[in-house]
């Protein structure tokens, strides 16, 4: 089973892409994450991405694909896998599609979460971290005992740059530019279905499960 998790930052895609991956015993694969592992274990791929990266450019899609393409001819991806992150253009999704093609496989599932942004907006910005132990709160959805202190070792609490509302926007504003027209590429390609990103992780991982096994009959 191939599956693809699309949906903007926040939409939850992470939390359910590993509920996914235990219960079919399929691999959730981050494009982050391969980047960075590619990196540290000096692969190809991973020699050139890290070249990019020292200079501070912005990694090539042909690097980012041949990184995805190492990790996709792992033992643990026979069965299939799941990809969360990636594509996250029109021509990375073209050239995961040819490079699948090459392997005699395809995407078979492609999933959109789908939250509305002022949600969105307010499930990242209220995330607070402990300076201490690195503890995660939410100042509505799981807040601290003691405003800004952490309930576990008892230091301060902090909001991420990456968490602000400006830089929060941002990202937004870049996944509706670039990754949002994925929706309308893998209609066209009769693959995509979606969900509401809202309410409980049960409830979500049921909708998407129904998507699932629905195909699957």
């Amino acid at each position: 089973m191939n599956i693809i998790l699309l949906g903007p930052p926040g939409a939850g895609k992470g939390t359910q892409a590993k509920i996914l991956a235990k219960k079919f015993k399929i691999p959730q694969i981050s494009t982050g994450d391969i980047l960075r592992g590619a990196v540290k274990d000096q692969t190809p791929m991973g020699i050139k991405a890290k070249g990019f990266m020292d200079a501070g450019a912005l990694v090539p899609d042909s690097v980012v694909v041949g990184i995805v393409e190492e990790r996709l001819a792992k033992e643990d991806c026979f069965d299939g896998f799941i990809l969360d992150g990636f594509p996250r253009t029109v021509a990375q999704a073209d050239a995961l599609k040819e490079m699948l093609v090459s392997h005699g496989k395809a995407v078979e599932h492609v999933i959109s979460v789908d939250v509305n942004k002022e949600e969105l907006l307010q499930r990242i910005t209220g995330r607070r971290t402990c300076k201490g132990c690195g503890r995660g709160y939410h100042t509505v959805f799981d807040p601290p005992r003691v405003d800004d202190k952490c309930d576990e070792c008892g230091d301060g609490l902090y909001q991420r740059d990456d968490d602000s509302e400006e830089t929060m926007r941002k990202r937004l504003d870049v996944y509706e530019e670039q990754t949002a027209p994925l929706v309308t590429y893998y209609s066209n390609e009769s693959l995509l279905r979606s969900i509401r990103g809202t309410g409980s992780i049960e409830e979500i991982q049921q909708a998407i499960l129904r998507i699932l096994e629905g195909v699957r009959e």
